[in-house]
């Protein structure tokens, strides 16, 4: 088949058609209308077959996870997804495989109301660059550089599940068969926590996804924001999969630098704590409370009887 013949057989064939998009798939550009009263936020994020997953992941996963990394960057910001483009470059034309991963892509889509409104279909190496956008009120973003000194810091969701399953693909550690299922689904199938961004608009003062380790992810906060932070490491939430396989210490290692999780981390204006945790009590999704933003730079791990952490924090490097 012809680029533009499996372009239309599966890429022109999603269900979700938006009345905010006047024209999607099949021009050279599409046409979108911005509601009024809101602003655009823009997200992009390029997938590399054995950088960013492994090569023989199954495609549906594949497809699913190229957008959930996107919606994700938009949850961190407070942003309601819209649209999004795909570029995908493929080694071959193999039909059953495009199938799989627009199954996968188009089923997270269709969940948050996404429509894929256009983008390029080429031959080489698998990767693929997905570009995501949503809304926001005017004003009403969570960014990185606004936390302030007394903020609480939150994530939701566990932690290390994504980096667990990676240490079992690279067979550096044997899994039970309950455990391997629950951290690969976390692995492949990352749930963008897009409700939750919304919850924390106006309330929240910022926030970030942790893709690359929550060390590294909160580090940005801390350098955008000029502030510091105390985090009590033995207060890290962590899955049963990842207490039952692994000593504490590796645990919480895991958890500060593995990253892949696409959890959210906030910062919260104490005074604000209970409306903010009645707020997400509606969503059917756990989240901890594991430090505290200074005044005073740095990020600085300890414990709660406040011995200080002196293991790894360094998460993942792109280059």
């Amino acid at each position: 088949m012809t680029e533009f013949d499996l372009i239309k057989k599966y890429f022109a064939t999603q269900t979700e058609h938006r009345p905010d998009v006047r024209l999607g798939i099949g021009d050279d550009a599409a046409i979108v209308t911005v509601p009024a009263g809101h602003e655009l936020v823009v997200t992009t994020d390029t997938l590399i077959a054995d950088v960013h997953f492994p090569a023989l992941t199954p495609p549906y996963d594949i497809g699913y996870k190229a957008l959930a990394v996107n919606l994700s960057d938009l949850a961190a910001m407070g942003a309601s997804p819209a649209w999004a483009t795909l570029a995908i470059t493929l080694a071959e034309a193999n039909e059953a495989w495009i199938q799989a991963f627009c199954d996968g892509f188009f089923t997270l889509a269709n969940r948050y109301q996404v429509q894929l409104i256009g983008g390029d279909l080429t031959h080489g190496s698998l990767s693929m660059t997905v570009q995501a956008m949503g809304f926001i009120p005017p004003g009403q973003a969570l960014l990185r550089s606004t936390a302030k000194p007394a903020d609480l810091i939150y994530v939701t969701g566990t932690l290390g599940d994504a980096g667990l399953a990676l240490h079992h693909l690279k067979q550096q550690i044997s899994l039970s068969t309950e455990a391997q299922h629950a951290v690969l689904t976390r692995l492949n199938r990352p749930e963008p926590r897009l409700p939750q961004g919304e919850h924390l608009r106006g309330l929240a003062h910022a926030a970030i996804d942790i893709s690359d380790g929550l060390a590294a992810d909160l580090g940005h906060i801390l350098e955008q924001s000029q502030v510091g932070a105390i985090v009590y490491v033995d207060q890290l939430p962590l899955s049963e999969a990842v207490k039952q396989s692994l000593p504490p210490e590796k645990a919480i290692t895991l958890a500060l630098t593995a990253g892949d999780d696409y959890e959210l981390c906030f910062t919260v204006p104490p005074e604000k704590r209970a409306l903010i945790e009645k707020k997400l009590s509606s969503i059917p999704c756990r989240y901890t409370c594991i430090g505290v933003i200074t005044e005073q730079q740095g990020l600085d791990l300890r414990y709660q009887d406040e011995k200080k952490y002196h293991g790894p924090k360094l998460g993942y490097q792109h280059f």
